[in-house]
């Protein structure tokens, strides 16, 4: 134990006094640029021992706490009066005591200051900067809790109250030292000095007041450093002082506003900070309190994969019991998290979902005893359970077709092995059916149809009910919404308001959504069973039937219909449709009989072609007079219901289309609902009437070619007349046929009387109807027209359905939108375009070629939008030319269509000779716009750019095969004219594109030389024994003229770069008027002093095979006679 708190002036030597005063001077004038180090004065022991303190405790944290008890004893020593042992006499004699007693409280603080200070420069990635500051926080923290203990014993007001104490004078002038250096100009200083102070605030329990508002301040001005790393220490300050913030906000006597509202700035930075290291600080360090939850839950979205890893496996699991959250919270978590692009994001939200909520709700069911009960154990499975947690995320809703419950019961079926394995569908279970328990049992089945385990399969197939007892569930649960929608209906005339409909209401959709899960059910079963098929073939048939039965249930049954029937093929399926469909229009018979049938109703209707252009004739009955006798409320009640029985028709048609595939003219029953239903809807003045019969119209047109080629016309009337809603089914109708009948746009067929040279192809003049009204759609001012014109035209795209003038016009449509800003509003066209121009271009080597084509004028037209948009402030800008022209030079990139480049067994990839066309023949538009008078110079700006941009293989000896035909010569040729043409005339606007032209034209020189030149006719060639040797035996023997070379030589191009001979025997492989003929600067045999170095290359020579090889040719040997025999000759010459 200390001794007691000595109440004399802490001693000190004079030295040491005029010391302490020089170090507060230069602290209270330091420079904020640098650390200065205070004036050090001579060595003493007490600096020696705590320098030994922190030199070993930046070594490793291992000793650290061994080390702040030495240090703590060190400031015992100095700061308390020694404790009296009652001895008088002692072994230290009288100088090691005067030694002691030199050393007061002022003196350990500043040589704790000074060892402090050397930790300011070093830099982040040093961890011996962390351990010094971690020593010291925890050394602070130690020392506060010694001296505040020896308080415990007084009186509880003094013992509560805040004692000024030898630590908390060292904290306050350790804090007051270092905060100075929180403004320098060096961010490794800023960075150190905020790390101490975050460490010391985040370790003690109490600070100053007046301190505290001053690192408050200091702090929040850090929040605005450019180093991220400063703020984050600083988050980690704050972090701390969020919960005092409440009462200093209110402040009116602060001397700086901004010091206060630390929480919301917070949660600003965690919102929009672009250095996703900040925004993680602050979500570690944010205080999990009910106004920061939403805030919190809003990173599970945030753009780094590490911060939503954070959310959804730290954050998420230590919130305790998710049923706090709001239902909206719970539904966006588990589908955020579970269609998470992130892997580990995926799997997090799984295990949330599967093990930690389930948990929350099984464990107040746990019936076992306490003492079997284990931490970390998991719950017994619960199937009740597991029903109020699909009850917390709403399954009614969530459960829907592609909503994320869906994708949340297969992650739980695959993770949980146990609830598979003890769930039982048994009498009970299906007889007290609701939409949880039914959810369970369709998404369990469908995991069986997904999964690829066997044993699992045959285990959930022994689960389900077989099939006749199944179509009694079925029944029993049809019949039940067909009461609860009558009696709904019933209600809402009375009082749709009142509680009891909206009860009513949600009782008609969860019984909706039962039926929806068993017909789902229903229709993964095998029927092989004669019994059960004809069971549920007649409670289908009986359900269709039924006008009540809601749109979603009626699909599904008539899919459910069309597997049961099976052999008996579509007539019988079709046939029976048309009975429900007579039964579902019986039901507009009222009081006085006023009924529509059979050839009354046949009579009214006419073929949508004969008034195509006239006002469509609305829908007449025989009881027309009986109508007028009405009352207006009754013709308004009657007119609604006839709406709403023809809407059912034509939902039931439209099911029915959906499910046939066959021949619509062969089929009586279709044919019959053709004439019947679907051209009066499409001629009918109401828009929902019409809106269905147009998508019947167009799924009949698919299965007809003949009736899709008749009603084009009408469908180009209808867009063009049309609303909204009927441009969407239209647009769409328009790709389906054409994708379904590609034969609709051949070229019409040929005048017999005209000529061989005059019998060009006529083009079909649908193409360019449908090109207008497909982009007419594109260009819409209505987003959603807008993207489905844009997912049409992809289809005939990307099937090279349209001829190239058309194509080449969408293509450029394409381009435009993709970089005008005002595309930017539209992020789903965004996003589908940017899917579809690589995709299209890459695609085929033609593709690249059109984009080829529009390039150019693509940039004089986007050099006019960028003029407009200047002129207009209020729309965005445009992104620059650089990330335009890299763009249109990948587009156009032949190495990247599939198919131009293969990994060969080397490991290298290998290039066609086609692949460099594109650019070729782009490098040539760009240069003959570029050279025009009209070009202005922004628009040759950006021309040259892209130019630079382009791949053109200075060699053309790299390619896959030697037989592959390069490039044409001629453009080839044609470039190297037009790049001439730049160089002389100085077109580049910037040195950077002069080098350029002047690099591709030194490029092209070099290849047209080799292409131009075969194999052993290279000028400049360096002669060597074997090449006079080959030169020779051409001379000797004419026949064999074509550039016969000696293997293994080694020649030398014009450019003075060094190739093989079989490098050599590519750029040579083509004969030329020049094959065989000695080059100019080709060196004669060597003279006599060299005879010994002739005699042993030709040695060298006799012993190897020469071989001609010339494409396709017959390989000649060269004989050791016809080598000698050359080389005699020569000699003799």
């Amino acid at each position: 134990m200390p001794g007691r708190p000595s109440t004399r002036t802490p001693r000190a030597s004079t030295a040491s006094s005029t010391r302490t005063k020089s170090t507060r001077a230069s602290s209270a004038r330091q420079s904020s640029n640098a650390v200065e180090i205070p004036d050090e004065g001579p060595t003493t022991t007490l600096r020696t021992r705590i320098a030994h303190v922190f030199s070993d405790a930046q070594r490793t944290t291992a000793t650290q706490r061994k080390l702040v008890v030495n240090l703590r004893k060190i400031q015992e020593a100095c700061c308390f009066e020694p404790p009296e042992t009652g001895k008088k006499g002692g072994k230290k004699g009288k100088g090691e005591e005067e030694e002691e007693e030199d050393f007061g409280e002022e003196e350990f603080n500043t040589e704790v200051v000074r060892c402090l200070l050397r930790v300011m420069c070093v830099k982040k990635g040093e961890p011996v900067g962390d351990r010094v500051i971690r020593f010291l926080a925890v050394f602070l923290k130690h020392a506060s809790e010694k001296d505040q203990a020896m308080f415990a014993a007084e009186s509880e007001e003094e013992a509560t109250a805040f004692h000024e104490t030898p630590s908390s004078r060292l904290t306050s002038h350790i804090l007051t030292t270092i905060l100075a250096f929180l403004t320098a100009k060096d961010k490794t200083v800023r960075y150190r000095a905020t790390q101490t102070v975050a460490q010391i605030v985040n370790n003690l329990a109490t600070i100053d007041d007046d301190i505290f508002n001053l690192i408050r301040l200091a702090f929040m001005k850090r929040l605005r450093d450019k180093e991220s790393s400063v703020r984050v220490q600083a988050i980690l300050g704050l972090g701390r002082l969020a919960g005092n913030d409440d009462e200093d906000e209110e402040d009116e006597d602060s001397a700086d506003e901004a010091a206060g509202g630390i929480l919301e700035k917070l949660l600003d930075i965690m919102a929009n900070d672009p250095s996703a290291d900040v925004r993680r600080a602050v979500l570690l360090n944010l205080p999990l309190w009910p106004s920061t939850l939403r805030n919190i839950l809003e990173r599970a979205r945030d753009m780094d994969a590490t911060t939503r890893r954070i959310v959804y496996g730290k954050i998420l699991p230590a919130l305790g019991d998710f049923r706090h959250m709001s239902l909206v919270d719970r539904e966006k978590l588990i589908r955020w998290g579970l269609r998470d692009r992130d892997d580990i994001v995926r799997k997090a939200a799984a295990t949330l979902f599967s093990e930690r909520w389930l948990e929350d709700c099984a464990s107040s069911r746990d019936s076992r005893p306490d003492e079997e009960k284990k931490p970390g154990d998991v719950a017994p499975p619960s199937l009740e359970a597991l029903c109020e947690l699909l009850e917390r995320i709403d399954v009614t809703r969530s459960g829907e077709e592609e909503g994320m419950a869906h994708e949340a019961m297969r992650q739980f079926w695959d993770g949980r092995p146990d609830y598979r394995r003890d769930i039982t569908f048994d009498h009970d279970f299906w007889k007290n059916l609701d939409a949880q328990t039914a959810f369970i049992a369709r998404t369990l089945n469908d995991y069986s149809q997904s999964t690829e385990d066997d044993r699992v399969q045959e285990m959930i197939e022994d689960k389900m009910p077989e099939v006749t007892m199944f179509a009694f569930v079925i029944q029993r649960e049809l019949n039940s919404l067909i009461e609860l929608v009558t009696k709904c209906a019933v209600m809402a005339v009375d009082d749709l308001e009142s509680e009891e409909a909206q009860e009513a209401q949600e009782d008609v959709e969860e019984q909706d959504f039962i039926v929806q899960q068993l017909l789902h059910i229903a229709y993964s079963l095998d029927y092989t069973d004669e019994m059960g098929r004809r069971q549920m073939y007649n409670i289908m048939r009986e359900a269709i039937a039924r006008a009540e039965l809601p749109e979603e249930c009626t699909k599904l049954a008539i899919e459910v219909l069309r597997k049961v029937c099976g052999s008996r093929g579509e007539s019988d399926f079709c046939a029976i449709i048309v009975e429900a469909i007579a039964e579902v229009r019986d039901t507009l018979s009222d009081a006085d009989d006023a009924t529509v049938t059979g050839e009354d109703a046949e009579e009214s209707f006419h073929s949508a072609q004969s008034d195509m252009d006239g006002d469509a004739a609305p829908l007449k009955s025989k009881s027309a007079k009986a109508l007028e006798n009405l009352t207006e409320e009754e013709q308004f009640e009657r007119q609604q219901r006839e709406i709403n029985v023809w809407s059912k028709c034509l939902h039931i048609v439209q099911c029915m289309l959906q499910n046939v595939e066959g021949d619509l003219e062969s089929n009586t029953s279709l044919t019959n609902v053709l004439d019947t239903l679907i051209i009066p809807a499409v001629q009918s003045h109401d828009a929902p009437i019409r809106e269905r019969g147009t998508i019947c119209l167009g799924l009949a047109a698919l299965l007809s070619k003949d009736l899709a080629g008749s009603n084009m016309d009408l469908f180009f009337y209808v867009f063009n007349k049309g609303h909204d809603a009927l441009k969407e089914i239209i647009t769409q109708i328009l790709a389906d046929v054409i994708t379904s009948h590609p034969t609709l746009l051949t070229p019409t067929v040929q005048d017999p009387d005209a000529t061989t040279e005059d019998a060009e192809p006529i083009p079909n003049p649908r193409i360019r109807l449908i090109t207008k009204i497909l982009l007419k759609a594109f260009d819409s001012d209505n987003k959603r027209v807008s993207l489905i014109g844009c997912t049409a035209i992809s289809k005939l795209l990307l099937h090279s359905i349209l001829p190239p003038p058309q194509t080449a016009e969408i293509l450029k449509a394409f381009t435009l939108r993709y970089f005008d800003p005002e595309t930017s509003e539209n992020q789903a066209v965004k996003q589908a375009l940017t899917y579809v121009l690589p995709m299209f271009c890459h695609s085929m080597l033609k593709n690249a070629k059109l984009m080829v084509q529009i390039a150019v004028p693509v940039v004089s037209k986007l050099l006019i939008m960028r003029d407009e948009n200047v002129e207009e402030e209020e729309t965005d800008e445009m992104v620059g030319w650089p990330i335009i022209t890299a763009h249109l030079a990948e587009w156009t990139d032949g190495r990247k269509v599939v198919g131009a480049t293969e990994l060969g067994l080397d490991g290298k990839t290998s290039t066609t000779a086609e692949a460099e066309e594109p650019h070729v023949q782009l490098a040539i538009e760009l240069l003959e716009r570029a050279l025009t008078s009209t070009c202005s110079k922004d628009e040759r700006k950006p021309l040259l750019s892209l130019l630079g941009k382009l791949y053109i293989a200075p060699s053309s000896a790299n390619r896959r095969a030697e037989e592959e035909a390069t490039v044409d010569e001629e453009s080839l040729r044609t470039l190297l004219a037009l790049v001439s043409e730049a160089v002389e005339g100085k077109i580049g606007t910037d040195a950077t594109q002069r080098n350029a032209l002047s690099k591709l034209e030194a490029s092209l020189t070099k290849r047209l030389g080799e292409v131009a030149q075969p194999e052993d006719t290279i000028a400049d060639r360096t002669a060597t024994p074997e090449t006079t040797a080959a030169t020779a035996a051409n001379k000797a023997d004419e026949t064999e003229a074509d550039a016969t070379e000696i293997a293994g030589t080694r020649t030398t191009r014009a450019d003075g770069t060094e190739m093989d001979d079989e490098e050599g025997e590519e750029d040579g492989s083509d004969d030329t008027m020049l094959a065989g003929m000695q080059g100019e600067s080709t060196r004669m045999p060597l003279e006599d002093d060299d005879d010994d170095d002739e005699e042993e290359q030709e040695e060298s020579v006799d012993e190897r095979t020469l071989t001609v090889a010339r494409d396709d040719r017959r390989r000649t040997m060269v004989t050791e006679d016809d080598i000698m025999e050359s080389l005699l000759q020569s000699e003799m010459e």
